[in-house]
């Protein structure tokens, strides 16, 4: 099953690390983001969690609630943690799904057969309030993935989902942003009256709005 921008993620039931859930009610009214490990036990993906869990603050001050996933049982999850909290300084402060029978992995893809028939790629998939895919990332198993990144993008996404405005390339929270094409000038006059500049007609640089 291939997942697409826009789209409503898949719903499922799943046991982790803090218990059962179903995954829409797990996310609320929350932003969400959902990624993926090979396997438990594996060098890179213990520095992920650890960095994961080292951001915890950070995504609970987007209101984005984070969850890892892994074909490994439950049980095995308990015990990967405090090789975790020892090598990292981190312990998974966020669930962990156990997916030994690979529901979840086939619902959202992450099985890629010519990479690993058995193991579950790097995926990443930011979803916003309205369960729909917002984002989605796949990297390879030898990789390991930048969650400053993937903080960064929750920022523009955020930002952009309330006002009419993308962000550049490079972009980071606080710096100035494009208006989208779609919005004219007169219109613009009403939605940033601070004024903006214009390098081209289609590129109109204006500061980020609420900074």
């Amino acid at each position: 099953m291939t997942i697409r921008l826009g789209d409503v993620v898949p719903d499922f039931d799943a046991e982790t690390t803090e218990g059962p859930i179903r995954f829409h009610e797990w996310l609320g009214d929350s932003w969400g983001v959902l990624f993926s490990h090979p396997k438990n036990f594996t060098p890179v993906c213990t520095t992920e969690l650890g960095q994961v869990a080292r951001l915890k603050p950070e995504f609970d001050r987007r209101n984005v609630k984070v969850i890892g996933l892994s074909v490994d049982p439950l049980d095995a999850h308990a015990k990967w943690a405090e090789d975790i909290a020892e090598t990292q300084g981190y312990a998974p402060n966020f669930p962990l799904i156990a997916d030994p029978e690979r529901t979840v992995s086939g619902l959202y893809d992450m099985i890629h057969p010519n990479a690993s028939d058995t193991l579950t790629v790097r995926s990443v998939f930011i979803v916003g309030p309205d369960k729909k895919l917002k984002l989605s990332l796949t990297y390879p198993a030898s990789a390991g993935r930048n969650f400053d990144e993937i903080l960064r993008v929750i920022d523009s996404l955020q930002l952009t989902a309330q006002h009419a405005v993308a962000t550049p390339a490079n972009w980071k929270d606080g710096e100035d942003v494009i208006i989208v094409p779609s919005v004219s000038d007169e219109a613009a006059k009403e939605k940033f009256p601070g004024g903006w500049k214009t390098l081209k007609p289609y590129l109109r640089v204006v500061p980020q709005p609420g900074k």
